[in-house]
């Protein structure tokens, strides 16, 4: 069934694979950048640019309102290129802010406009310690301290945002260390890494089988499990854009739910 869609930080790299995945499927899409320079490229890619700052709430509340899509997609994130270690102190704090204050004003938009389905990326890698694999059900590490506390912080808020907006249902994905095309890593890294082409199709999947909840998002290893991501959304880490067409073409034959 064909959508309205609004991704917020589609000019980033989940939105860039996310974007072209949701055109093919027929649905509507929106996609905003606080960067006007990066409107071209939105538009290139099927998406209608909407150019406004997540910390503006009034003018993310009037464009949302004004395009009332069904479904809200959050991608935003404020990190420097490649991760640079001299940069990732400050950048720990910015992000948290995205986290808290950007989803609290992306929620009230997105609730405003009557939005049915929120989907949200947040990580998988902020677990307190803990027997392993870390389930979707394990506590956050919220007694870390420093840098960690901070973006743990900023995690738990952007989550308990999403999950606890009434008359929404909000669907939240940890995702892994992102890598490939786009991202600061051409290959795997770090304890629980994740495909960014894969990671867009999570975000396509919780739009067809979600019911809300929280959902890992990682390729297999010791640390993190993504198997309820696997059993109740057809996840897997192997797929990528080269499959998108066959996809969306079953989608639209009614082939895919």
């Amino acid at each position: 069934m064909s959508e309205t869609i609004f991704v917020a930080g589609a000019a980033g790299a989940i939105g860039t694979a996310l974007v072209p995945l949701l055109i093919e499927a027929g649905h509507t899409v929106y996609g905003s950048t606080r960067r006007p320079e990066r409107a071209r490229a939105l538009e290139a890619h099927g998406a209608v640019p909407v150019v406004v700052d997540v910390f503006d709430a009034h003018a993310l509340y009037a464009a949302v309102v004004r395009i009332k899509p069904d479904t809200v997609i959050h991608q935003i994130t404020d990190l420097p290129p490649d991760l640079d270690p001299k940069l990732m102190a400050d950048a720990a704090y910015r992000n948290a802010r995205v986290r808290t204050e950007g989803t609290r004003n992306l929620v009230a938009a997105a609730l405003a406009a009557g939005s049915r389905r929120l989907v949200a990326q947040s990580i998988a890698w902020v677990y307190a310690p803990g027997p392993l694999p870390h389930v979707e059900e394990h506590p956050l590490d919220l007694q870390a301290e420093g840098a960690r506390r901070v973006s743990v912080e900023g995690v738990a808020a952007l989550e308990r945002s999403v999950l606890n907006a009434k008359g929404i249902a909000g669907t939240v994905l940890r995702y892994g260390q992102f890598y490939g095309p786009g991202t600061s890593n051409a290959g795997p890294k770090g304890t629980c890494p994740v495909h960014v082409e894969a990671a867009a199709w999570a975000a396509v999947l919780a739009l067809r089988h979600s019911p809300g909840g929280v959902f890992n998002i990682a390729e297999d290893n010791p640390e993190v499990s993504s198997e309820k991501a696997k059993r109740e959304l057809g996840w897997h880490a192997s797929l990528r854009l080269r499959e998108r067409q066959g996809e969306a073409q079953g989608q639209r034959m009614g082939v895919a739910s």
